[in-house]
């Protein structure tokens, strides 16, 4: 029979469990549980003598079954409470059920949304509709939370929508759900709807500094800079200025939106005694971004001592001298980590290694790892091997990323450039007739601009934009006045067997420079020209960015799919190293 409460001991512990089996014995301490109170104690280090406990009444109350669901739901492994939830944890013959309440069903959607898990999420929001809880706001704000963290953006909308009473966390879920979803653009339309009627809203509806938060990352998403500065003001209106995390999330914005110098004014303006471990991770990766390695190291090195650098930290850091060629310094960093390093550390090493052209070493580090390596490490060195002709390597990798079921379209268009610098054309054609067969299509090149708060979209050789006669005879006054500043077009980055003529024409509608085109007839002289691109800026756009810095006077921050480079008389921010 089981034992009351008070006399669960370690030595009474297997007679009160003995379903519990093995591993959960095997985690007790050698030393007795001390007494606990009706509502079990569930902290992660309790867990199992939570649950032992919980196994061990004779009727369990609500309270217990929520106790062990949240202590379940924070671990790590929340799946167990959605396994307790359905008794699956429970002995058998099981005890009579507990009745479950709002709560019971908050700590499960809780651990679905840590699990990413949709189909539990539907299962618990039809509990929900079965236990007639939908009055419960803080549960259905919990549902949406879930649905949007598990990336079903249509049902979280769908259930905000139907809430007749909201308050301020309810729209937070919604909007920090589309801002790290897929929807940053329609989370902004959210958020000017929300300030829109901010006067008007009653308290618990005021947007406070989650709010901002959230309207913040939907900025750095689309690199938005009008929309963040916007943000940014009403902030200040709000008097959460201050507020660290808001700080935090300033910094991560600017940068991201091109803005390195008011990224680091924000960074400067937190007291030092209230900078965070996040604090500094993004400041440092902000740097890192902009191509400024050395600043990078030199902020981690005043890093106070009473902050202990985590993974992340160290992520920036050695992602700072990947992108200025800081091989010594990086091989530093990450020979002296204070924390195991897990497989984005050794990728950025490899990635590190292969961009100076070391790249038997960046295949040493791979076979030296102690676990397997996975497929973005073997992409990394086939786009290494890419970069420095290494055809024997490329395959190597490629044939690595076969094996592990990779098959997505920047494999086969890395390996079929690896032939197609060398010449060898019938090799191109059997990687693009492998891409046919498996129905792998190459995804397209394109960038944004924004202008007076407008994004314009332009793909590659663009026919759809409505000034695009415009834009195109601009393009040609740009190619004639760089002309005259020695610029020949890079026709090596046109890997096609096609005549120089044609590999001419289709470098000079690259999506970047139509990008740029465009924003010099649409904003006054000496106004800086921002540019976001999906892909990795070629060497021929990279040129003619720099020629148009110095014949217009114009500073151009490009933010590729890795990295930011900034434009001005000329020169970029990376040095030709990128």
């Amino acid at each position: 029979p089981p034992l009351p409460d008070h006399a669960l001991t370690l030595q009474a512990v297997p007679r009160a469990a003995h379903h519990l089996g093995p591993p959960l014995l095997r985690a007790l301490p050698p030393s007795p549980l001390p007494r606990p109170p009706r509502a079990l104690s569930a902290h992660a280090a309790a867990l199992p003598h939570a649950l032992l406990l919980l196994r061990s009444l004779p009727s369990p109350a609500t309270n217990d079954l929520n106790a062990a669901l949240r202590g379940l739901a924070a671990s790590p492994h929340p799946a167990r409470s959605l396994l307790l939830l359905a008794g699956r944890l429970l002995p058998s013959p099981s005890p009579p059920r507990p009745r479950l309440d709002a709560l019971s069903l908050s700590f499960a959607l809780k651990a679905s949304a840590r699990c990413s898990d949709g189909p539990a999420t539907l299962q618990l929001h039809a509990l929900v509709l079965r236990l007639g809880c939908t009055a419960d706001v803080r549960l259905i704000t919990t549902l949406v939370d879930s649905y949007a963290k598990c990336d079903d953006l249509a049902s979280a909308r769908k259930v905000f929508d139907e809430m007749t009473v909201r308050d301020v966390a309810s729209w937070n879920a919604l909007l920090a759900g589309l801002a790290q979803g897929t929807e940053p653009t329609l989370a902004l339309k959210l958020f000017h709807r929300l300030v829109g009627s901010f006067r008007e809203l009653p308290p618990r509806e005021a947007p406070n500094e989650v709010t901002m938060v959230a309207a913040l990352s939907a900025c750095a998403q689309i690199g938005s800079l009008w929309d963040g500065l916007y943000v940014h003001e009403f902030v200040r209106k709000m008097g959460v200025s201050g507020n660290v995390r808001v700080c935090n999330a300033l910094i991560d914005m600017y940068s991201k939106c091109g803005s390195l110098a008011r990224a680091l004014e924000v960074f400067h303006s937190i007291k030092r005694e209230d900078r965070t471990l996040v604090s500094y991770n993004t400041a440092i990766q902000a740097i890192s971004m902009h191509g400024h390695g050395g600043d990078a190291l030199k902020l981690f090195d005043e890093m106070p001592t009473c902050i202990e650098p985590d993974e992340v930290t160290y992520i920036a850091v050695l992602c700072g001298c990947n992108h200025a060629g800081l091989v010594d310094d990086g091989l530093r960093v990450f020979h002296g980590m204070r924390v195991p390093p897990n497989v984005k550390h050794y990728g950025t090493v490899v990635d590190l290694l292969g961009r100076a052209g070391r790249l038997a070493e960046a295949y040493d580090t791979i076979k030296s790892m102690p676990f397997p390596a996975d497929i973005v490490l073997w992409q990394t060195l086939l786009g290494a091997s890419k970069m420095h002709g290494d055809v024997e390597l490329a395959e190597l990798a490629a044939t690595k990323l076969a094996k592990l079921g990779s098959n997505v379209d920047g494999d086969y268009v890395l390996l079929s450039n690896v032939y197609a610098s060398k010449a060898r054309w019938a090799d191109v054609g059997r990687v693009r007739d492998t891409m046919r067969s498996n129905d792998v299509r190459k995804v397209p090149g394109f960038s944004y601009t924004e202008i007076s708060g407008v994004m314009h979209k332009f793909i590659n050789g663009d026919k759809e934009h409505p000034r695009l006669q415009e834009i195109y005879r601009a393009l040609e006054e740009i190619m004639s006045r760089i002309g005259e500043l020695g610029y020949e077009p890079e026709t090596s980055n046109v890997l096609h067997d096609i005549g120089e003529e044609e590999k001419q024409y289709a470098l000079s509608y690259h999506s970047e420079k139509l990008a740029i085109a465009f924003g010099l007839i649409a904003t006054p002289p000496g106004e800086t020209l921002r540019v976001i691109k999906n892909l990795r800026i070629c060497g021929d756009c990279h040129v003619v960015a720099k020629l148009i810095s110095k014949a217009y006077g114009r500073v151009i921050i490009i933010r590729d799919r890795a990295r930011f480079h900034r434009f001005e008389d000329g020169q970029c921010s990376c040095s030709d190293y990128w």
